[in-house]
């Protein structure tokens, strides 16, 4: 695959992805749209569980791509990143574009959105540019019905050129129409006059005094007019890729073309906003007679964007919802996670008997059971039942349209610290898994922005941080029982929470104004409509692909550092274990910053999985070299006879929300940012800053006690 030229062999290697047909027959079509439009749950229904997933070769953007069959023919449905525009600004626009360019796609399905279809005319007039074969897919025809909204689809059809459906996605009896138009699109020539993108006039002469260069050059096997202006536009990601086959000819049209925009007052920057605000004058016209609306259609949504963003509610609803999340998890998980704790470790007892049964050597039973199996059991009680609650609830507020809310009241806080609004979205990605923040930041365009997001996305306590945080507040900061300390646990966690997010606020300022120095960017956030949430949906995707994955993964880390664990708690050297002499020569330390030697052992060898710190406290306390199951009021005896005070674990719980990220986070930091350095940036900055924090509230406290 890949676009060849008539004598360059021209060709851009990031496309260069394996597509996974049946047959030679098999037809590719990419399926292109913004976010939020419905195109995943359109792949999805086309596709079934027909799917491939991976990374796009040179980029860090999740590619999907299914396989469907219609009559007789075989469908490759490409899934490319959802996006606005394909200007190639960020990393999925450049993919998106690449792919409709050179992928190899013999036609192109754009899903837009029925309720707001001028904005997603932009990126349809854009890779009409590129694919002729391209098919315009209406979505949300069900909610734009609600809303009072028509959409003269025939009209539609007529200004664009091309076929357009209306489908309503999430019903898949909708999607034969588009079936029976793509097949149709498939089996003939191109639409003789698809609706060509105008600019104004200086620009049209600059292209047209660059295209017959271009068209020598490269043929027609990609629009000529298109890459004239991306060559006068000086796309950097483009004329990257192109590097050689910029010949002395063509170098010296582009730049005829760009005297004729300089000699009409047009610099390289200025011509970028003209194509933009050319594109959205196109996007008006082809909506011209399309879209009836009554006054009231969108009065709902701006009844509740003025309640929910306003200066005044908006950041008190913020901290109620956030409230509310925690305490529904807190109150919910309690019970699952004390009874899966004792069938668990229950049956870890009948595992120990069987291996005796077995014969097996004593070393090999501690190991296996006492060991791998008792911290596997223990990381599954504690994180299953809060990440079943919490994930369900987070992805309830995201389907139904609010987060993107949360982002838009964060926006100027992140502003003020030079960092992205964007961020704000990272941010709550991390309240799951802080590996899986780190990966969401790749919507932020800005590499600096995205530096700053990704190294202090730690600061939000991810799922497997949470259970501890609750655990202290409950054994030591709540002395009520009942529905009153339900809520006092959940208020105080809210708390902890907002310390997170100052010191998110904090580290983005200081970042920015020293090896991250910069501007903030600007950027547009799509506030979309207020939708009911698909609750079996919902579920379904944060058991299955959040809840799971995460325990999966944990559980992976959780099983060989029990071996460890247990190795190092029961290998003797001198009179103590390997254990002992590690907390002893750690203790100094850790008295400085309000803990003790046990305390930061447990932290350091918690590094793969912060769901094993606890155990491995108890483990070290209890020196017995396997881990036992307690209760809560156990726990807390046992971490009072060992010198523990509310200032320790106060300590412990700062240090639980500043410190390192665990090994998986570290790596994925490694892998987005592109290097080892960044990967110890966001390990020191965290660590430094909850040193500092413990340090001073072990002074502060050490001084009026």
């Amino acid at each position: 695959m890949g676009l060849t030229a008539r004598s360059t062999g021209f060709s851009v290697s990031e496309t260069n992805f394996e597509i996974h047909k049946k047959s030679e027959s098999d037809r590719v079509i990419a399926i292109a749209g913004n976010p939020n439009v419905g195109k995943s749950t359109l792949f999805n229904n086309l596709t079934g569980l027909h799917q491939h997933t991976g990374n796009w070769p040179g980029k860090t953007v999740a590619s999907a791509q299914g396989y469907c069959a219609f009559g007789e023919t075989g469908y490759v449905m490409v899934d490319i990143p959802g996006t606005y525009s394909l200007l190639a600004h960020s990393a999925e626009e450049e993919v998106a574009r690449n792919f409709i360019c050179f992928g190899g796609a013999e036609a192109a399905v754009v899903v837009c959105d029925a309720t707001c279809l001028q904005r997603s005319m932009n990126l349809a007039l854009q890779v009409m540019e590129l694919c002729p074969k391209t098919l315009v897919c209406v979505n949300l025809m069900d909610e734009a019905k609600r809303r009072k909204i028509r959409v003269d689809l025939k009209q539609l059809e007529e200004n664009l050129g091309v076929p357009v459906v209306g489908t309503q996605a999430r019903k898949k009896r909708s999607l034969g129409e588009l079936m029976g138009r793509l097949e149709e699109l498939c089996a003939h020539d191109a639409p003789s006059s698809p609706r060509r993108l105008r600019y104004t006039k200086p620009i049209e002469e600059a292209i047209s005094a660059l295209e017959p260069t271009v068209r020598e050059h490269f043929g027609e096997e990609i629009n000529p007019r298109w890459l004239a202006l991306r060559l006068l536009e000086n796309d950097r990601s483009l004329t990257k890729e192109m590097g050689e086959y910029l010949s002395a000819d063509l170098t010296e049209s582009i730049e005829h073309g760009k005297s004729i925009l300089a000699a009409a007052g047009i610099t390289s920057d200025s011509l970028k906003d003209r194509i933009v605000s050319c594109i959205i004058l196109n996007a008006e016209e082809a909506c011209d007679g399309v879209v009836e609306s009554a006054p009231e259609s969108c009065s709902a949504d701006r009844r509740a964007d003025r309640f929910f963003t306003s200066k005044a509610f908006g950041y008190p609803i913020m901290l109620l919802l956030l409230m509310l999340v925690f305490w529904l998890t807190i109150v919910g998980s309690n019970y699952p996670s004390e009874w899966l704790s004792t069938a668990l470790f229950a049956l870890g007892d009948r595992l120990g008997e069987l291996l005796e049964l077995l014969n097996a050597p004593q070393w090999l039973t501690g190991l296996l059971t006492d060991g791998v199996y008792r911290v596997l059991a223990w990381v599954v009680s504690v994180m299953l039942p809060p990440m079943a609650i919490f994930f369900p609830l987070f992805t309830l507020l995201e389907d139904s349209g609010y987060l993107p809310r949360i982002a838009y009241n964060l926006d100027k806080p992140f502003h003020k610290c030079s960092a992205c609004g964007k961020q704000a979205l990272t941010m709550c990605m991390g309240f799951g898994c802080n590996a899986a923040g780190i990966v969401g930041c790749r919507i932020i365009d800005s590499r600096r922005e995205r530096l700053i997001a990704m190294l202090t996305n730690v600061f939000v306590p991810c799922n497997g941080r949470f259970p501890m945080i609750i655990a202290l507040l409950g054994m030591f900061f709540v002395s009520v029982s009942g529905f009153a300390g339900s809520i006092l646990s959940a208020a105080l966690l809210t708390a902890v929470i907002l310390l997170g997010i100052f010191m998110t606020f904090l580290v983005s300022k200081i970042l920015s104004a020293t090896i991250l120095r910069g501007e903030p960017s600007s950027f547009t956030l799509e506030l979309p409509p207020y939708r009911c949430p698909q609750f079996g949906k919902v579920l379904v995707r944060s058991l299955l692909d959040r809840t799971l994955f995460v325990l999966g993964r944990a559980a992976a880390v959780a099983a060989p550092a029990g071996l460890v664990i247990w190795l190092l708690a029961n290998i003797t050297v001198g009179d103590a274990t390997l254990l002992s002499h590690i907390t002893g020569f750690l203790d100094p330390f850790g008295k400085l910053i309000g803990m003790d030697g046990v305390i930061v052992t447990a932290f350091l060898l918690g590094m793969p999985a912060n769901e094993i710190v606890i155990p491995l406290i108890i483990m070290a306390y209890m020196e017995q070299g396997s881990l036992s199951e307690l209760a809560p009021a156990q726990m807390a005896e046992l971490f009072t006879a060992n010198g523990w005070t509310w200032v320790t674990a106060l300590c412990v719980i700062v240090f639980t929300l500043m410190h390192f990220p665990c090994s998986t986070s570290l790596l994925t930091i490694k892998k987005e940012a592109g290097g080892w350095r960044w990967a110890a940036l966001g390990f020191v900055i965290p660590t430094v800053a909850g040193i500092v924090v413990c340090a001073a509230i072990s002074g502060i406290a050490g001084f009026f006690i």
